[in-house]
């Protein structure tokens, strides 16, 4: 199915950037970037693509309803891959607000304009447009806490506990109704915590690195057993675009790396690697600290991914101790970036 014009949202940001670097080295479609340009969103992620002649950059902002009208009309996308959203749960505690703007209502924007590009009313697409996607890019965090045992499915009811994750559940929520109210050629994908080159340095594992590397002691929340299932970042890229080129309309799939780590084990890994790989004087180890824990700090996810593996045919190349030595080696070279 050959795309023409391709608007990525958000696509300086951490798992976008690396979305938009993985599809312009298959595709001579035009490849629009959309960013806001905020704290998450940096352009040296976009360096490599930069000179190529179909990528494309505009700064703007999901939530500004008459510039998404704009440019869906200027550029007539169709296909769009939504991964613009607040995303960091710290920043959700202490400033909801933005949280609700960008993930719901910049989401309600996007199907909007997408509707109003690609379809006649409900149900009737324009010939032009049949062969059109939307993809939403989610997370686990929409389904809530889980005890010791037992994985996400895509029938786990939703039970958001952050104000981040109640508003990435109700921009699914809205993604669904658009294909069953409109058939809006709608896929949600739903992926667990990714880590890789690019991740903004506040996150868990560049924190852990650079606090790592500059004698700091390096936080670990509470006693450090929370648990997280980790994804190498192009491992999600590649499940993303198997979702948006051979998934069934209006459904979701969750893109989970099969790598559950206790945040101990996390902080524990990257030092015994360090010492490996820039020695200092005594062991990365001995600066773990521990600190109070988070609010609401869900106890543990972990996704089932069978049915992406068995529908698309998707499976993660990395497991968590091949992506983190990749991980860190990017950012010894990159130091700047912590």
């Amino acid at each position: 199915m050959n795309h023409d014009n391709i608007l990525i949202t958000g696509g300086a940001g951490f798992i976008g950037s690396n979305y938009v670097t993985y599809l312009l080295e298959s595709t001579s479609a035009n490849v629009f970037v959309l960013d806001k340009l905020t704290y998450a969103g940096d352009m040296r992620n976009l360096d490599s693509v930069a000179g190529l002649s179909n990528y494309h950059f505009i700064q703007g902002d999901i939530c500004d309803k008459d510039f998404i009208e704009e440019m869906f009309k200027k550029h007539q996308f169709d296909q769009v891959v939504h991964f613009a959203a607040e995303s960091h749960v710290d920043n959700s505690i202490s400033g909801p607000a933005a949280f609700i703007e960008t993930n719901i209502v910049g989401t309600f924007n996007l199907l909007q304009a997408s509707y109003k590009t690609w379809m006649e009313g409900p149900g009737k697409a324009k010939e032009a447009f049949s062969h059109a996607r939307f993809l939403h890019v989610s997370t686990d965090e929409v389904y809530g806490t889980l005890g010791e045992t037992g994985l996400f499915t895509e029938e786990t009811p939703y039970a958001p506990n952050s104000p981040y994750s109640a508003s990435k559940a109700s921009s699914d929520f809205i993604v669904r109704s658009y294909y069953h109210t409109y058939q809006l050629p709608v896929v949600t994908t739903n992926c667990s915590n990714n880590y890789g080159p690019n991740q903004h340095k506040e996150k868990l594992i560049p924190t852990i690195i650079r606090k790592a590397l500059a004698g700091d002691p390096i936080p670990i929340y509470g006693d450090g057993t929370n648990v997280r299932d980790w994804l190498y970042v192009l491992d999600h890229c590649r499940g993303i675009k198997l979702a948006v080129e051979n998934g069934e309309l209006g459904e979701t799939y969750n893109i989970g790396g099969r790598n559950e780590r206790t945040n101990l084990y996390i902080a524990e890994t990257i030092c015994n690697l360090l010492d490996q790989l820039e020695p200092a004087e005594k062991p990365y180890k001995e600066q773990i600290s521990f600190v109070t824990d988070r609010p609401g700090h869900d106890f543990r996810y972990a996704i089932d991914a069978s049915k992406i593996e068995n529908d698309l045919g998707w499976k993660a190349d990395e497991n968590f101790e091949s992506g983190i030595l990749k991980t860190i080696e990017w950012y010894l070279k990159h130091k700047e970036r912590l």
